[in-house]
């Protein structure tokens, strides 16, 4: 016990600045929140460092090749059609056009980037930035504490080293939605495997409000809401299992209100040539990188090897019995990636935010001798930081 653990809590104690209330008397959530980031600290100092390891990777390459970073974090590719949905808003019209209707980008991020631009200073483009830089932070605090709860500080620290170290992870300190999306998919699923069902709920629903694979996180909620009523009736839980899905389902309802018909977000999809074919061009293009291509590019080799890895790391995670609600999740996304017919380069992206699809390497490390850690976590570190580089300044399309 502190000393002035026994002191009365009626009055500040002597010394204290008027106005102060003393610690028994602060908010409960205000001294959890701040003891859960006590304990994240470490993990988000490492998140940073590997994160400034890849961008100084990146600088120096762009240096060489008199080429700017800043466009290439805050204006290219998705981070143009987002900051054009912040200025403008969504069209009204499906058209015919292919790979041209920004109504196939959800409305979170963009309409946070229009609320916080209003407040700060600088450009919509620097307040993109910082709303994804921002949540890449919470992203990794939500991937710390899930690792943490499962299986203690260590694979805590792992778990979010690996995920900052992904080979695209550089997407994470760019105008993207991933970050965001993960922040939401990582408290959500805190959420539920700690029992509180409707903020899993509510974390869920803003995740489908962010991007499409939201439905991901939706399923993991309802369908881990669903079957703890086998132990019991609970409107708690049926009501968690009705708002989770509510976010995406709102935006593709609204997409067909606006464009006029029921299957107006499919539509859309479909001009951007990202139909559902049950995996049939994810096992063309796979087959095309391993055993046709005699020169493949080298971002497309990363992207299959990423799918391979990320199939197989299911395989573990359900050999190792996670979690409903975690492998729900990744199951739901890894459907979703390698089941749609539309491009193939953006899918190791689009899988940046199953993080639990890296416990069973977490896990592994943490067994493993102090010399194979540094050497396997530095290994992840600079091949990050060379993958993110050459996605960004090599590598033609969208990462």
């Amino acid at each position: 016990m502190s000393p002035t653990a026994s002191r009365p809590t009626s009055a500040p104690s002597r010394g204290a600045p008027s106005g102060l209330v003393p610690d028994s008397r602060r908010p409960r959530w205000r001294s959890t929140l701040a003891a859960g980031l006590r304990c994240a600290a470490p993990a988000l100092l490492a998140y940073a460092a590997v994160r400034v390891t890849g961008l100084l990777t990146l600088a120096l390459w762009a240096h060489h090749r008199h080429h700017g970073v800043w466009p290439i974090l805050a204006t290219h590719w998705d981070a143009d059609w987002y900051l054009g949905i912040a200025d403008h808003g969504y069209t009204h019209q499906l058209g015919t056009a292919h790979d041209a209707n920004n109504l196939a980008f959800f409305p979170l991020y963009p309409l946070l980037v229009k609320a916080v631009a209003v407040l700060t200073p600088g450009s919509r483009a620097t307040t993109g930035l910082a709303v994804a830089v921002a949540s890449s932070f919470l992203a990794a605090w939500g991937i710390h504490s899930v690792g943490s709860h499962l299986h203690g500080r260590r694979v805590g620290l792992l778990l979010t080293v690996l995920w900052s170290a992904h080979p695209v992870g550089l997407v994470e300190w760019m105008g993207y939605t991933e970050s965001l999306f993960t922040a939401f998919a990582a408290w959500s699923l805190y959420a539920m495997l700690t029992g509180r069902q409707l903020w899993a709920a509510s974390l869920a629903a803003l995740a489908g409000l962010t991007r499409p694979t939201g439905i991901a996180v939706a399923a993991a909620v309802t369908v881990t809401a669903l079957l703890s009523l086998r132990r019991g009736f609970s409107a708690r839980a049926l009501a968690a299992a009705a708002l989770a899905p509510a976010g995406w389902l709102a935006y593709v309802g609204w997409v067909g209100l606006r464009l006029g018909r029921w299957d107006g977000y499919f539509a859309v999809q479909r001009l951007w040539h990202n139909e559902w074919d049950g995996g049939v061009e994810t096992a063309h293009r796979l087959r095309e990188v391993l055993a046709y291509d005699s020169t493949p590019e080298l971002f497309l080799v990363m992207v299959t090897v990423t799918l391979i890895a990320s199939m197989a790391l299911y395989v573990l995670s359900v050999w190792d019995r996670q979690p409903l609600p975690l492998l729900v999740f990744t199951g739901v996304l890894l459907l979703i990636v390698l089941g749609s017919g539309g491009v193939y380069f953006p899918r190791a992206r689009f899988l940046l935010p199953g993080f639990p699809l890296l416990l069973p390497v977490a896990l592994h490390l943490s067994r493993a001798s102090p010399r194979l850690r540094a050497l396997s976590l530095t290994a992840a570190v600079l091949g990050s930081a060379y993958c993110g580089a050459y996605m960004a300044l090599v590598w033609p399309s969208a990462p």
